[in-house]
Parts: C-alpha cells; sequence; structure tokens
C-alpha cells in the first residue's frame, strides 16, 4: 500500500509531467505527497575545484558565488510554489521542502520516510543529454531500494501496464506493486517474458498470471524471443502500453559491466513511465 510520495522536481522540462502522475498516484492511492527540491552545491565547489586547479588557475568570486546561488535559490522557491498551487487546486495532501546539497544524497536520506519516488528520467542538463539518463537518477535507482516512478517528458493516464516478467526474485516481488497499481488505477495488465525456450517462456508467463489472479485483474500474458530489453521497448511501443514495470537490475554486477544493464537500457530508451521494483 502506497500512503507516502516523495516527488523529486528540478524546474526541468520533465516537471510538469512529473507533477500530472503525482496528482494522479494520489489520487488514486490517497495519498500525501512530498515535494522536493534541492539547490545543488556541488556547482559552486566544482566552479571552486576547476577555477584553481586548471591550466590557468582562476579563482572565482565571491560576488560571482553569492549571485549565483541566488538565482538558484530563487528557482527552487519558484518551482515549489507553483507545485504547491497546483496541488492546492487539486485538492492533494502535500508539504514541500527546499534543501541545500548533494541531490542524490539528499532523496536517499528520505527513503526511510517514503512509500514511493517520483522522479524525472532527465534533469535541468537534458537538452544537452538526451540519450542519457539524469546523473542524479542513475546514482539514486542504484540504491533506492523501494518502489521507483521514473516519468518522461508527456503526461498520459495509465490504463494499460505492460509487466516485464522474467522469473527471478525482483521480477516476483514486482508482481505484488503491479496487483496494486493496477486494481488502485483500474488498468489492464499484460504480463511479457522473452525467453528462446518455449516451455520456460510457458512456465514463468503461467507462474505470473497464478500470482495475480487472486486480484481478479484483466491479465494478458505475451512470450517472445530475443533480447529482453529491446523486446520490452518494441512491445511497449508497439502495442501502446502507458506503464512499464520491472524489477530493478536483476542481473550481476559482472553481467551488466560486459552486456549493460537491462533496466538501465529500459530506461534510456522507454518513452512512457518506468516503474521499478526493488
Amino acid at each position: 500500500m502506497i500512503k507516502s510520495i516523495l516527488l523529486s522536481v528540478d524546474g526541468s522540462v520533465y516537471t510538469e509531467a512529473q507533477v500530472k502522475f503525482t496528482v494522479a498516484l494520489c489520487k488514486a492511492f490517497d495519498a500525501k505527497v512530498t515535494i522536493l527540491s534541492i539547490v545543488d552545491v556541488r556547482i559552486f565547489e566544482w566552479a571552486v575545484v576547476m577555477g584553481t586547479d586548471g591550466f590557468v588557475p582562476v579563482i572565482p568570486s565571491n560576488i560571482y558565488k553569492e549571485e549565483s546561488k541566488k538565482i538558484l535559490e530563487a528557482k527552487a522557491e519558484a518551482v515549489l510554489a507553483k507545485c504547491a498551487d497546483i496541488f492546492t487546486k487539486e485538492r492533494v495532501a502535500f508539504d514541500y521542502e527546499k534543501i541545500n546539497g548533494s541531490p542524490s544524497d539528499i532523496i536517499l536520506e528520505k527513503l526511510p520516510l517514503v512509500d514511493l519516488l517520483i522522479m524525472g528520467v532527465r534533469g535541468e542538463f537534458a537538452k544537452w543529454r538526451k540519450t542519457l539518463v539524469g546523473a542524479t537518477l542513475d546514482a539514486v535507482m542504484r540504491q533506492w531500494n523501494k518502489p521507483m516512478l521514473i516519468t518522461p517528458k508527456k503526461f498520459k493516464k495509465i490504463s494499460n501496464i505492460l509487466v516485464a516478467y522474467d522469473g527471478s526474485e525482483k521480477s516476483n516481488k514486482a508482481l505484488q506493486i503491479v496487483g496494486y497499481f493496477a486494481t488502485q488505477l483500474k488498468a489492464e495488465i499484460t504480463i511479457l517474458t522473452a525467453h528462446d525456450i518455449p516451455k520456460m517462456r510457458e512456465k514463468i508467463l503461467n507462474e505470473a498470471a497464478a500470482y495475480l489472479k487472486p486480484y481478479n485483474l484483466n491479465v494478458k500474458l505475451i512470450g517472445t524471443t530475443g533480447i529482453p530489453e529491446k523486446e520490452i521497448i518494441r512491445i511497449s511501443q508497439d502495442e501502446g502500453f502507458d506503464l512499464i514495470v520491472m524489477g530493478a537490475f536483476g542481473h550481476s554486477r559482472i553481467r551488466e559491466a560486459i552486456l549493460g544493464s537491462t533496466t538501465e537500457q529500459v530506461v534510456r530508451n522507454a518513452d512512457i513511465p518506468l516503474l521499478l521494483s526493488k
């Protein structure tokens, strides 16, 4: 059950969709949201280090640092004010907080206090890093151990959920959050597994269907072959799903180092929200 949501916002082009998804989930779950805006102090630290340790040492003036900090502080406050106005109009319970520090560290400090984290797939520098996930998101999603919703640039109502299931412990754990989301959102579910052996595909799919049977949901099954991350993206796009759900980082660090992470590839290439279960 989800009753407390943490929404981390930075005022980027992804923030509007984050807010809309949060409003929809708060209403569906009767949950409260904490809106968090972080002034990244590392910017000032980097400016000092790069200035004094560079090829031509330059020491940033105190005026530069103070003015830059004022701008970031003002932006964070404006973002919070706009979010507060939206949640007030939508009659969603909320509180908000502005904190100075390292974004990933601060978000992870909030872990014991919430049931769900919502972040945009990219942040303020998305314009220059369109094919990469945000650095803060990458750091957080590897350490966060509760459900985490990663949102794209555009909002769409969630009514058709694709569940990537491979029979592993982490993907099995994801079925519980799937059952809850689908029940509260009145959404349909499709279970997808990619395996080269037909009998294994059937076994894995039947296992997932059996788990979800007590939820009395509309569940469809899709079995396919090929590379899992590519199949997840292909089918999510071809069939017009609104949400992908999967267990996060189910492979060993060695496999990830050699072949890359399925989770990372899906996060990077999905154009719909992704719900990660840990």
